[in-house]
């Protein structure tokens, strides 16, 4: 079989895979835009769980420091730091989350991740 036949029965499956590839993933919703890192299944997994606040936290926001839009930003485009967090904590891993809002704030939460309800412990404002 000549080079040019290969070539051309090569592209011919590829396409048809594409076809049936792109027939089952239409409209279920995969995506390739998260990342899938420890620090992105951390964010992934508070977000979607019920966010509890502390007495600390509820001031800060009851005085318009911060505000809740600001905390869900910083829960999905923040970073997590592991050195300063504690993952296997019993019963609940506490984890140290910084990033800057929209307002460029500097903003670092330690958060407490349960089973079923995450809770913001305290909220520090960086320079």
């Amino acid at each position: 079989m000549k080079l040019l036949h290969r070539f051309g029965y090569y592209l011919g499956g590829f396409a048809i895979g594409l076809v049936i590839l792109a027939l089952f993933l239409n409209g279920r919703g995969v995506s390739c835009e998260y990342n899938y890192g420890p620090e992105g299944r951390v964010l992934k997994s508070i977000r979607t769980k019920t966010l509890k606040f502390s007495t600390e936290s509820e001031a800060l926001i009851a005085s318009k420091t911060i505000d809740t839009a600001a905390i869900s930003y910083i829960l999905k485009e923040g970073d997590v730091n592991f050195s300063k967090s504690e993952p296997r904590k019993e019963p609940c891993g506490v984890y140290y989350i910084s990033g800057t809002t929209k307002d460029q704030q500097n903003v670092s939460f330690y958060i407490e991740n349960c089973d079923s309800i995450a809770t913001l412990q305290s909220i520090q404002f960086l320079n």
